[in-house]
């Protein structure tokens, strides 16, 4: 199952409304740095309000689509994290101390703006 990318302007725009399992987080990643290469995009807004939980190794790939998006210079703000995943994150020691967060999709996609613009 494929996650899919919305573009924006300059930007990109995932909201994921699936079960994550390892293949498709893999999947998601390389679509994703597929997409950023291709349409020069400027920023990525990762909407996970309908992630409940998700494991370690989905954890670790969230965090290398952070950075591996930062590389290619796209700045990543994520949105809707729920407190589960929050403490999987923490716990699975995923450093995303510089990465934007917001409350919803709307929020994220001004606080992209603040953060390319600033």
């Amino acid at each position: 199952m494929r996650i899919p990318i919305l573009k924006l302007h300059q930007y990109l725009l995932i909201s994921i409304q699936v079960e994550l399992d390892d293949q498709t987080a893999l999947r998601f990643q390389e679509d994703l740095l597929d997409k950023i290469h291709k349409e020069g995009s400027s920023g990525v807004v990762i909407d996970l309000t309908s992630v409940d939980m998700i494991d370690s190794f989905i954890a670790k790939v969230l965090g290398d689509v952070v950075d591996m998006s930062n590389l290619m210079g796209a700045r990543v703000v994520l949105t809707g994290i729920q407190p589960a995943v929050a403490i999987t994150l923490i716990d699975m020691g995923i450093k995303l101390d510089d990465v934007p967060t917001a409350l919803d999709l709307e929020q994220g996609l001004d606080k992209l703006q603040q953060e390319l613009e600033g």
